[in-house]
């Protein structure tokens, strides 16, 4: 994995869009990011993160990337050229965030958007692009982790290197180390076999237990089925746990419980085929018994019913008689209902003529009164002519509701005609002031347009005079600096110079006083180191004041060298200051602070004043533009009223002469009524009386008329009967539903009658009634005792068959669930022993390692070995990173514990116990192992650049040289390594730079090199 070049926009501490170039930042292998705290070297880290996996490292939420000083119409956005598999890929992507609405006020919500494009030599017309992947979070998602082999938290670890969370690492214990261990490696199919192992564990001890109750409860319902007088269980059936016992001892109780069973039901089937033959016996005496008292009481009901019988004969012939007297009538009974219907027709038909005539009586008007006593052709006559005037009057009603809608017409016509002039008047009225209003608004107009320049005049003045006034104030405090600086810089000269002074009196002092330096060397007899003659007459002696040596030189070359140093740097800042403070005087010119502070505040006065006026020349041309469309509408109204109004009057007059001749030929139909409609709803009620009148009439005549035919055909009736007349045969008339209740009551006497009599000859019934009389309780007692015999003896049957079944069932399962459990526990036995070996409970497992931390421990041990090749080189062979497999104490499992090996003193000891240079370049070197044996477990994906993050500031001079080595091997193979640190150092070890320099409207990015650092 190569990266080409990352663009950010609106992300973290960048404001705008910048861009990092880092095919040209890490041609030279090695580059460094640096700049102020809080500037945003890490933020360059994180927008890597997140174009490849939309997430940065660490717990930073997505919704928090956007930059709080970017402009709020520009949207967050990360791009990320980059190489993967041979690919050039470039991802973009915009987390979700808030932007201003482009309709309206407000924000609205911009959702998260991803885009991964590739560049191919053709795009479809013959030119190379990019090409379009995708656009789905997930399917961009899956596709960077398929290329890149790892997931976001390695790459953080891997390619990311944070320092400080490896120093955590190296000095953590086993617990905390292998949180990240699992992390980084993927460990969980392990834990997955441990789960596994368990589960599978809690289920063959399930499936024992399962068995060992099963046993248990076939034991207990073989002890139930048995019953209490079976063999009963030994001490053998249930073991000191309360577990089943040996199950071939199991198996030989219940086959003895089954023989005795089967000896039971022998002895209980031989009871109940005797049970069952008394029971037969005493049913059929039970049977003869109810059968002779049957028919002994049935003998006894037909003599009483003989009995009763007899005495209703005298009422069964008075019945008869009558009966045929009024069958003989019943040729009367039609020709009677005949004259009763037409009776009361002709009732009924008075009644309707009598209510009729007296309605004529009470209709309105006189018209009525002289209809009351006329016959029904003199009606019939006046309900034609009262038809025909009915008809005549609908024409008038017409004529009459025009009347009225010329009414509401003119009424209408003349409210409009009165608005349309209204609206003339007021349109007349509105143009008559539009000029004066015109004038005011283009004066208004004008005065806008000069404030509109004068802001813009007025927005130079503004930004010139603060840009004045900020080099004043700089201007003065710098003079403030320098007037407090010089004096310091005066009296570090001085101090420089007595340093001077005294160095040098010290170095001619120590020349002086060589000679006597060398005499006190000389010995007699041995030849002196600069004659060489071994006698010495007139040795030198130390001049006054004491000698000076070597040490006491150094010291105040030293000093010297010190002092100088700090007035040429103070005299360098002065120089800075009285630099910064000539180029603020011309910047600020001649005026003072106060004056420049004045002027301003009287330029925003006059700013905001001129802007206040400038802002309503939108307003006014809009009030210009709405009063010339106000004008011409205006216009057109005043024209479209007047030719309203006009022809308005025309259509009132018009209906004023139509309206006074159906008024004229209205009021000669209405007559007296008050209206039309009101006269001819009277003449139609009254026709509507006459027509019923009529018809009752004749309804009258016709029923009077079908009466007397009605007592003619009675008489007619009553003599073909054999009857003198019509009052002799309704005497003896009775209705047919009383003859049909004589005839039957007659034939149910008949019926029971003879029925008794075929009873009473019956031999059986007399044979039944000689004999003495049945005893029925005696016969059932004894069927009852039988039947109770019977009903234990099947009882007993069953329940010894029931047993027999019961326990032979329940030998079947015994030896089924005996075959059954014995694999079952050899089964739990395996995979408890696996199960307890993986978790690290086992006896067996000495070291009390988990299955996964097993795997962890040669992943370790991996790093370890990786680390240490680097570690020797950083520590100039003196310290190696080693793993080790000690169980923990207390209950803390082992397998990922870390030592290291100082090849000085030949101890193997803790890691907490290095420095602070020390942790850090193991830490390094940890993490550089580590990112080796992650990438070979990721597949070998090549890693063309890394990144490492701080740490360097604990290193001295010697230790930062050889972790330089390092890196630069690290280079190999066209490796770019990126270093994120403040050390000064390393601004002139690495010539490419990415300076990250933050500001009040935020921080940008630069390439620098050697000469800008």
């Amino acid at each position: 994995m190569r990266l080409h070049r990352l663009t950010v926009t609106a992300f973290g501490p960048f404001a705008g869009s910048e861009t990092v170039d880092f095919d040209a930042l890490a041609a030279g292998g090695l580059f460094l990011l640096r700049g102020a705290t809080g500037a945003g070297k890490s933020s360059v880290l994180d927008a890597v993160c997140f174009a490849l996996y939309g997430e940065t490292p660490g717990a930073r939420r997505a919704n928090r990337l956007r930059s709080d000083h970017a402009d709020p119409k520009r949207l967050t956005e990360v791009r990320l050229e980059l190489t993967l598999g041979g690919r050039r890929l470039q991802i973009t992507r915009l987390p979700e965030q808030r932007r201003p609405k482009k309709v309206g006020t407000g924000t609205t919500v911009e959702r998260a958007q991803t885009l991964l494009r590739e560049w191919v030599p053709d795009t479809g017309d013959g030119t190379p692009g990019w090409r379009g992947l995708s656009k789905s979070h997930q399917e961009v998602g899956e596709e960077i982790l398929r290329l890149i082999g790892m997931n976001r938290e390695q790459f953080c670890q891997v390619v990311l290197l944070p320092q400080g969370d490896f120093a955590r690492f190296l000095k953590a214990d086993s617990e905390e180390r292998g949180k990240l261990l699992r992390r980084l490696f993927d460990t969980e199919r392990y834990r997955f076999v441990e789960d596994w192992l368990a589960e599978q564990r809690r289920a063959q001890e399930a499936a024992v237990q399962s068995g060992r109750r099963r046993l248990r409860d076939l034991v207990g319902k073989a002890e139930q089925a048995a019953g209490p007088d079976a063999e009963p269980a030994g001490g053998w059936a249930v073991d000191e746990d309360g577990e089943a016992g040996s199950t071939a001892d199991v198996l030989g109780w219940a086959a003895v419980l089954r023989s005795g069973a089967t000896e039971q039901l022998a002895v209980a089937e031989s009871a109940l085929a005797g049970a069952e033959a008394g029971q037969r016996a005493a049913q059929r005496q039970r049977e003869a018994a109810e059968e002779l008292a049957g028919r002994q009481r049935r003998h006894r009901e037909a003599v009483d019913r003989a009995e009763r019988l007899a005495g209703f004969e005298p009422d069964a012939a008075r019945d008869r008689q009558r009966l045929a007297a009024a069958q003989e009538a019943v040729g009367v009974e039609s020709a009677l209902r005949l004259r009763e219907t037409a009776a009361e027709a002709l009732r009924r038909a008075r009644a309707a003529e009598d209510r009729h005539r007296a309605a004529l009586a009470t209709a309105p008007g006189a018209e009525g009164r002289r209809f009351e006593a006329a016959g029904a052709a003199e009606l019939a006559e006046a309900e034609l002519e009262l038809r025909a005037e009915v008809v005549r009057l609908e024409a008038a009603r017409a004529e009459e509701r025009r009347c009225a809608e010329l009414a509401r017409e003119q009424h209408s016509l003349t409210t409009d005609r009165s608005a349309a002039e209204t609206l003339a008047e007021e349109a007349e009225d509105w143009l008559a002031e539009f000029d004066g209003e015109l004038r005011r608004l283009e004066e208004q107009h004008a005065g806008a347009l000069a404030a509109t320049a004068a802001v813009e005049r007025l927005d130079g003045l503004r930004t010139e005079s603060a840009a004045r006034l900020a080099a004043a104030r700089e201007r003065d405090d710098l003079r403030a600096g320098i007037a407090a600086a010089e004096p310091r810089v005066a009296g570090l000269r001085t101090a420089a110079l007595d340093a001077r002074e005294h160095s040098l009196d010290l170095r001619d002092r120590r020349l002086t006083g060589m000679a006597a330096e060398l005499a006190e060397q000389l010995r007699s007899g041995e030849a002196c180191r600069v004659c060489g003659s071994p006698e010495h007459p007139a040795p030198a002696e130390v001049a006054p004041g004491g000698r000076v040596g070597a040490e006491d030189e150094e010291r105040a070359r030293l000093a010297q060298a010190a002092a100088e140093q700090a007035w040429t740097e103070a005299d360098r800042a002065l120089t800075a200051l009285r630099m910064r403070e000539a180029t603020a005087a011309g910047a600020a010119g001649p005026d003072t602070a106060d004056a420049l502070a004045a002027a301003l505040a009287e330029l925003e006065r006059e700013h905001r004043e001129a802007r206040q006026t400038a802002e309503a020349l939108g307003r006014i041309e809009q009030e210009i533009a709405r009063l010339s469309r106000d004008r011409t509408r205006r216009g057109e109204e005043l024209r479209e009223a007047k030719e309203r109004a006009a022809v308005l009057t025309d259509r009132l007059r018009a209906l004023d002469t139509e309206r006074e001749s159906l008024t004229a030929r209205v009021a000669a139909a209405r007559g007296e009524a008050a209206s039309v409609a009101d006269r001819a709803t009277a003449l139609a009620g009254l026709t509507e009386r006459i027509a019923a009148a009529a018809a009752s009439a004749r309804a009258r005549a016709e029923a009077a008329a079908r009466l007397d035919e009605a007592e003619a055909e009675l008489g007619k009736a009553a003599a073909a009967a054999g009857f003198p007349d019509a009052g002799a045969a309704l005497a003896v008339l009775l209705p047919r539903e009383e003859r049909e209740r004589l005839e039957a009551r007659l034939e149910r006497h008949r019926a029971e009658t003879a029925a008794v009599r075929r009873e009473l000859d019956l031999p059986e019934l007399a044979g039944a009634a000689a004999r003495p009389a049945a005893d029925l309780p005696a016969a059932a007692a004894a069927l009852r005792a039988a039947t109770d015999r019977l009903g234990q003896a099947h009882a007993a049957r069953a329940a010894a068959q029931e047993r027999c079944g019961a326990l032979a069932a329940i030998g079947r399962q015994l030896a089924a669930l005996a075959a059954e459990l014995a694999p079952a526990l050899d089964r739990y036995g395996r995979i408890n022993r696996l199960a307890t070996l993986a978790v690290g409970t086992s006896a067996e497992n000495r070291l009390r390692m988990r299955l996964e931390s097993y795997v962890l421990a040669a992943r370790l041990e991996q790093v370890a070995a990786a680390a240490s090749d680097r570690l020797v080189r950083m520590s100039g062979g003196r310290y190696t990173l080693v793993h080790s497999d000690d169980r923990g104490t207390g209950t803390r499992r082992s397998g990922l514990a870390l030592r290291v090996v100082d090849a000085w003193t030949g101890t193997e000891r803790d890691t907490a116990t290095l420095s602070g240079g020390e942790s850090f370049f193991a830490s390094l070197s940890l993490a550089l192992g580590l990112a080796d044996v992650v990438t070979d477990e990721a597949g070998g994906m090549p890693l063309d650049t890394l990144f490492i993050d701080e740490g360097f500031g604990t290193l001295d001079e010697q230790s930062l040289e050889e972790v330089m080595d390092v890196l630069d091997g690290l280079r190999e193979r066209d490796r770019a390594v990126g270093i994120v640190s403040h050390v000064g150092d390393l601004r002139s070890r690495i010539p490419a730079q990415l300076l990250v320099r933050k500001g009040r409207r935020g921080s940008t990015l630069a390439l620098a090199g050697r000469e800008d650092a």
